[in-house]
């Protein structure tokens, strides 16, 4: 028997008063009878599906698959509230002529006692569109800042190994000065009293031009290397090098006084003098120079003029005056292994060595007779530095450098014991 018209209009009221709220709701909702055929849908849903003229009777997966729900999705959601009743999707992505979009998918079975035909499928589709919209924007905003961080610390790293191959090429105190607030304005040149050193290998022209030069590389890097590193340790400011020569000048960028820049210049050649004794006892063994080498040091001191000098192309951060010449010439004249000073350098000097005076002596490219001293001894046992100890057997040769740093030393050797424990063990 059929449904009478008080039976349908009845239904049709009960239907219209449980979806009123839905009706209302922000979001497009909708209600399906078992088999997923609309029977009511509000506003919003209507919105979403402009193309629809009648939505009652409508095949709910075939509205989706116009939405641009693929058929692999259509099929789990009709699985799912066969199966458990109820079916979630967050995010639920579609691509159609409106771009790409995303959804929130909410559907649920109802089950009513008293009026059957209240059974169905209760559900909402959410529009997050413009949410996804500008999550995409945010993850490209924040992945741009991920690769400008990246670039940036591309760009830091190879700043600091452009700056760490620069600090090679220039003294401590120089490298430290130039990346500094102070100097990175305009250098100004100053005037400053300073202690000048001078040093060359003796021979050396020759020499260069009789080993191969592999073993001539071998030799002066490693001589430049220690010389470099005990000026360094005193304090010194690396000038220059040129071949075999070694510059080095004290009281710029700081000093300590003009008496204690003297001293340092001067207990820094004494321990020169001792490593070269130490080189050249490695080298003869290693039989690349049987004779050995000899260098030569001259020290000065006086007012010279410090600053930037140069070409528009090309500056070097260096030193000009009398001093720095008088301590070149000095250096000519003295004969093997010998340091020689000025008068100048001398009299801050005289109450820490002892000297022999020389002169005056006509000294080519100076305008006047020049007085100096070689140094003999240094009588003031504060300012020098223990000289170096070394420990030789038969199957080990250890020089110690730093002999006073005695709790250093050993800490150093038992690291060297637990590295070759360890190589043993492999």
């Amino acid at each position: 028997m059929g449904k009478t018209t008080d039976g349908i209009f009845q239904e049709e009221f009960v239907l219209d008063l449980s979806f009123f709220n839905f009706e209302n709701a922000v979001t497009a909702t909708f209600f399906c009878d078992p088999e997923l055929r609309i029977l009511r849908v509000n506003n919003n849903f209507k919105e979403i599906f402009p193309q629809v003229e009648s939505f009652e009777g409508a095949n709910l997966p075939y509205l989706l698959n116009t939405l641009g729900v693929d058929q692999e999705i259509l099929v789990r959601i009709t699985e799912l509230l066969r199966l458990e009743g109820k079916m979630k999707i967050p995010e639920l992505y579609v691509t159609n002529s409106a771009g790409k979009r995303m959804y929130s998918f909410l559907a649920t079975e109802t089950d009513h006692k008293i009026f059957p035909f209240l059974n169905g499928v209760q559900g909402q589709l959410i529009d997050r569109t413009e949410e996804f919209r500008l999550k995409q924007k945010n993850d490209a905003l924040i992945q741009k800042l991920e690769n400008t961080n990246n670039a940036l610390d591309e760009k830091s790293r190879h700043l600091t190994a452009i700056a760490e191959r620069l600090a090679k090429y220039l003294s401590p105190q120089v490298f430290e000065n130039l990346f500094s607030e102070e100097g990175s304005e305009s250098q100004k040149y100053n005037r400053k009293y300073l202690t000048v050193f001078f040093s060359d290998i003796e021979g050396f022209t020759k020499l260069s031009d009789r080993l191969e030069p592999e073993k001539l590389a071998e030799i002066i890097n490693s001589y430049l290397s220690d010389m470099t590193k005990i000026a360094i340790d005193f304090g010194g400011t690396i000038d220059k090098f040129v071949g075999d020569a070694v510059m080095v000048f004290f009281g710029d960028p700081a000093s300590e006084g003009t008496e204690e820049d003297a001293v340092k210049c001067l207990n820094m050649a004494a321990e020169m003098r001792q490593r070269i004794k130490l080189l050249n006892d490695i080298w003869q063994r290693k039989h690349l120079i049987p004779e050995g080498l000899s260098v030569r040091m001259g020290i000065a001191s006086g007012f010279c003029t410090v600053g930037d000098f140069g070409s528009s192309q090309k500056m070097d951060y260096t030193i000009l005056g009398s001093p720095v010449n008088l301590a070149a010439r000095l250096q000519g004249l003295c004969q093997s292994g010998e340091i020689l000073l000025s008068a100048e350098t001398h009299s801050a000097l005289k109450e820490v060595i002892e000297c022999s005076k020389f002169g005056p002596t006509e000294v080519k490219g100076l305008p006047e007779p020049v007085t100096y001293f070689r140094l003999d001894k240094i009588v003031d046992s504060n300012n020098a530095r223990a000289p170096f100890a070394r420990y030789e057997s038969e199957n080990i040769d250890i020089w110690v450098k730093r002999p006073e740093e005695i709790e250093k030393v050993l800490t150093e050797l038992k690291q060297v014991e637990t590295e070759f424990a360890s190589r043993l063990t492999k």
